[in-house]
């Protein structure tokens, strides 16, 4: 077997004397504060008896797609999910990708185009800042959810460049920020660019099944879904499925399977995938509230407990299910980490180049199924160690 080149490894010599090298690790058994199951709808029983009995009625039994969706690969579960999707999140048309990285890039790489200009949120999601990468449009980054710097570069790149009645411009943010857990002010920025013609792109990965009315997304709980270009919905967290979406126009849709890479070479995701994501939209819809009212108190538990400990400082303010404690250092974060495992809580350290050094952090993920009762000992143990 040939060995690494020297330069890589050097690579991840480097990293290692940072601290920040990463490792495939199992934490069963331990209570759950990192996952993004916050619904508990990736195990949820009821769930996957469905699913069984979905596949079942629609007499399917196959394992795989068999190819990517544009040859053989687009089974017509594929058209049942999509439909549900443009329904319950009141869009004109959804179109269904194997991963939200994939939708991202996908988008992001075939949308934008020569002479457009791209500002995004500078903590976006790295699959965001992929797709970009790959598009030939300008991009510029702004603020985490300043509006007004945003603004200030807008007025910036006109000055530097000519600018036609051919120019697009797109906005990107997210309504829950995966790493911080905030949000920024959607409706002055939805008005901001209703105002001036741009085109707004929101990331909903974190706010789908869990913020809005049954789970919609914060994008409909504000009512912007139609001043909205395009948003993206994620199966691999609130939902507890996998697989992603794209939610705009029937154009947009027929645009993106036309020239979205991500999407048109890649095998499609199997039946069963498709049938587990269809599944746990209607159990969100018709029995989710419990799930949603159980998380939502937990929430407000988690924040109070903080408050009670003295520990608010130390936290990223965010009403959402990601909360943010501040530790600088990846060595010390990374004992942070070890000991509440050892005492039974898997919560993950962020490391350094993840987030910027110096704001490496523990990501408490909270959950429904979470009890009070654990969520005072985590916090209690937590403010003991740091």
């Amino acid at each position: 077997m040939q060995q690494l080149p020297k330069n890589l490894e050097n690579k991840l010599i480097k990293r290692s004397k940072e601290n920040s090298l990463r490792n495939l690790g199992r934490t069963s058994g331990l209570i759950d504060f990192s996952s993004n199951d916050y619904l508990g709808f990736a195990h949820n029983e009821t769930i996957f008896s469905k699913t069984f009995q979905l596949l079942l009625t629609e007499n399917i039994a196959q394992n795989g797609a068999t190819g990517s969706r544009l040859l053989t690969g687009n089974h017509k579960l594929y058209d049942t999910l999509e439909a549900k999707l443009a329904h319950f999140h009141e869009a004109e048309s959804a179109l269904v990708f194997n991963s939200g990285y994939d939708a991202n890039v996908g988008f992001f790489g075939s949308v934008p185009q020569r002479g457009d200009v791209v500002f995004y949120d500078e903590f976006i999601h790295a699959s965001i800042r992929e797709g970009i990468g790959t598009s030939l449009a300008k991009n510029y980054k702004f603020r985490h959810n300043q509006l007004d710097d945003l603004k200030a570069k807008i007025d910036l790149s006109a000055q530097a460049q000519s600018t036609t009645q051919e120019t697009n411009i797109y906005i990107v943010t997210e309504s829950v920020f995966s790493m911080d857990g905030d949000t920024p002010d959607l409706k002055a920025l939805a008005q901001f660019c209703k105002s001036n013609g741009y085109r707004l792109i929101i990331d909903e990965a974190h706010a789908t099944g869990v913020l809005g009315k049954n789970g919609t997304g914060l994008v409909q709980e504000l009512g912007l879904q139609k001043d909205v270009f395009a948003r993206l919905v994620t199966f691999g967290k609130g939902i507890g499925a996998h697989g992603a979406a794209v939610l705009g126009s029937e154009q947009l849709k027929s645009y993106l399977v036309n020239y979205a890479r991500s999407l048109i070479y890649s095998t499609g995701l199997s039946p069963h995938s498709i049938a587990t994501a269809i599944t746990a939209y209607e159990y969100l819809r018709h029995e989710g509230a419990s799930a949603l009212n159980l998380l939502k108190e937990n929430i407000g538990l988690f924040r109070e407990k903080i408050d009670t400990l003295g520990l608010r400082q130390k936290f990223i303010n965010s009403e959402s299910a990601i909360q943010s404690c501040i530790i600088p250092g990846n060595k010390k974060v990374k004992d942070v980490s070890q000991k509440l495992m050892e005492k039974g809580f898997d919560v993950k350290a962020i490391l350094s180049p993840t987030v910027p050094e110096g704001e490496e952090r523990l990501r408490f993920c909270l959950h429904s199924d979470n009890s009070k009762a654990e969520i005072g000992l985590v916090l209690e143990l937590l403010a003991k160690y740091i």
